[in-house]
C-alpha cells in the first residue's frame, strides 16, 4: 500500500537538508546508549522504524535516550521513509522485522492488523492508556476488539495561521465563525493582501479543508460513516460540504493568486507565502506544524509574528477538531518483541512525552502531560486544546481510508479535489467522481 504525501508534511519539512541529512545519518547509522536505572533491559537492543526525519527523528531519539537509562535497554532507530506498508513488508519478508513500528495512518495500522503482524498491547501499556487517553484514540488504535496501538504523538489539524501585522493593517480580528473567516478575508484583500496561501500542489491541504468544514457542517457522526464508506460521498451532507468549500476556491481574493497558482504551490511555499520575507498572503490554513515551519525555516516566533487561531464552526455547527497522529505497535516477527513492549509501555506514560515535548514539534493526546512542559504558550494550548476536546476529536479521514482512494499523489480523492479547485463550478458532480473512486477503494 502506497501512501505518500501525508506523512511529509510532518517530517521533512521541518528542517534544513543539511539537518535533514546529518540526523538521518546519526540516528540511522547507530543507536543509543546510556546509564541504566534499573538495568531490566541491560544487553538487549530494540529497534524502532518511523517515518521521522530531521528535527523530528532526533527528537524522538532524545525519547529513546530516556528509555535507555530508565531500562539499560539499547535503541536503535531506522527510518521507514512514508511507505510504511512496504517497508514492514519487505522487512518482514526477509527476516529483519523491526520490534516497534510508529504508524502514521489508521488504515496503514488496520491493515497490519488484519494481516495477523501485530502483538496486542500488554495489560500494563493498555492501563496506562486506558488512565491518559480519550476514549477515542484507543478506537483508533482497536481492529476487531483488540487493542494494538498506543497513540504517542498527536497532529492538531484545525488551526488557521496568519501574520498578526497583516490583520492590524486591514483592522480585523480573529473569526469565530466560518462565515466571519471568509469576510475577514476579502477584508485583507481589499487592504492589499489575499486572503489564504492555499497548497494546492498537496493534494492532502485539500481533504484537510474539505473535513474541517464537513465535520463541522455535518456532525462527527456523519462524519464517521463517511470515513468508513457507510455513507456514500453523493449525500447531499457531501454535496453541501464541497458547495461550502467551493465558495472559497472560486474567489480569487481568498486564494492567493487564484486557483491555478494554488495548485502550483506545495505546503512549504504556502507557509512561505505568510511567513517568508515576500509575504503574498495574509493565512494560511493547516495543522500546528505550520508554526514550527515558521519558526525554523522563516525566523518567526510563534504566538508573537505567527499567529493562528482554531478553525471556526461552520453554518452554526460546533468547531471542528481534525486530528492525526502515530501509533506505536509492536510487530510479532520481531527479534524483541518483549523489550518492544517495555517501550511501548514506557511511551504510554508521561514522561516520555515530556521529553519530547520540551524538545518542541510535538503534541501528546495524553492527559496527563504537564502542560508547561511544552516550551511555548503558543503549542501549550494548542495540546490544551486537543485534550479539551476529548472524544469530539476526529482522525484525518483520508488516513483512515484505503491509499488508493485517500492517500495516493494524482489519484483518487487527492487528485478530484485538485480537479475541484481548478473549477469547483459542479459540487455534484465532484460528489459523484468522489463516490466513485471511494467505492472502488473500499470494495463495496
Amino acid at each position: 500500500m502506497r501512501r505518500p504525501g501525508k506523512t511529509t508534511r510532518r517530517t521533512a519539512l521541518t528542517a534544513s537538508a543539511a539537518a535533514l541529512t546529518l540526523a538521518a545519518c546519526a540516528t540511522a547509522c547507530g543507536g543509543t546508549t546510556g546509564p541504566a536505572s534499573s538495568g531490566e533491559l541491560s544487553g538487549q537492543t530494540v529497534t524502532v522504524a518511523g517515518v521521522w526525519t530531521g528535527s523530528e527523528q532526533k527528537n524522538f531519539k532524545k525519547v529513546l535516550d530516556a528509555f535507555t537509562e530508565k531500562t539499560g535497554a539499547k535503541t536503535v532507530f531506522v527510518p521507514s521513509g512514508d511507505n510504511v506498508s512496504t517497508f514492514v513488508g519487505s522487512k518482514i519478508e526477509g527476516g529483519n522485522a523491526p520490534d516497534v513500528v510508529m504508524i502514521p495512518q489508521a488504515g496503514v495500522l488496520q491493515q497490519f492488523a488484519k494481516a495477523g503482524w501485530l502483538q496486542p498491547l500488554s495489560d500494563q501499556a493498555a492501563k496506562t492508556a486506558d488512565s491518559t487517553l480519550a476514549p477515542v484514540w484507543k478506537n483508533y488504535g482497536t481492529v476487531d476488539g483488540t487493542y494494538y496501538g498506543l497513540y504517542f504523538k498527536a497532529a492538531h489539524k484545525s488551526t488557521v495561521w496568519y501574520a498578526p501585522q497583516a490583520f492590524t493593517q486591514a483592522g480585523v480580528s480573529e473569526p469565530k465563525t466560518y462565515a466571519d473567516l471568509l469576510k475577514a478575508g476579502r477584508t485583507l484583500a481589499d487592504s492589499g493582501r489575499p486572503a489564504f496561501a492555499v497548497a494546492g500542489e498537496d493534494g492532502w491541504t485539500l481533504t484537510d479543508w474539505f473535513e474541517n468544514i464537513y465535520l463541522s457542517q455535518a456532525g462527527p457522526e456523519k462524519y464517521d460513516q463517511l470515513a468508513q464508506h457507510k455513507l456514500k460521498w453523493t449525500d447531499d451532507s457531501v454535496v453541501k460540504a464541497l458547495t461550502t468549500l467551493g465558495e472559497l476556491f472560486k474567489d480569487k481574493q481568498l486564494v492567493a493568486g487564484g486557483a491555478q497558482a494554488a495548485l502550483g504551490t506545495d505546503f512549504p511555499s504556502s507557509v512561505e507565502q505568510v511567513f517568508g520575507p515576500e509575504a503574498k498572503a495574509g493565512m494560511v490554513y493547516e495543522g500546528d506544524f505550520v508554526g514550527g515551519v515558521a519558526k525554523d525555516q522563516f525566523g518567526r516566533k510563534p504566538g508573537v509574528d505567527a499567529k493562528f487561531f482554531p478553525f471556526p464552526a461552520v453554518d452554526g455547527g460546533k468547531a471542528p477538531v481534525v486530528s492525526g497522529g502515530d501509533a506505536a505497535v509492536v510487530l510479532k516477527d520481531g527479534k524483541n518483541g518483549k523489550a518492544g513492549m517495555k517501550l511501548l509501555e514506557f511511551l504510554a506514560g508521561s514522561e516520555a512525552a515530556e521529553v519530547w515535548a520540551g524538545a518542541g514539534g510535538f503534541l501528546s493526546p495524553n492527559s496527563k502531560v504537564d502542560p508547561l512542559a511544552y516550551g511555548d504558550e503558543t503549542t501549550r494550548s494548542t495540546a490544551e486544546s486537543l485534550i479539551a476536546a476529548g472524544d469530539s476529536v476526529r482522525f484525518d479521514m483520508s488516513d483512515q481510508a484505503p491509499a488508493a482512494f485517500g492517500g495516493t499523489k494524482g489519484a483518487g480523492e487527492w487528485k478530484l479535489l485538485q480537479d475541484f479547485l481548478r473549477d469547483p463550478s459542479d459540487p455534484q458532480g465532484t460528489a459523484a467522481k468522489l463516490e466513485a473512486e471511494a467505492a472502488k477503494a473500499y470494495g463495496n
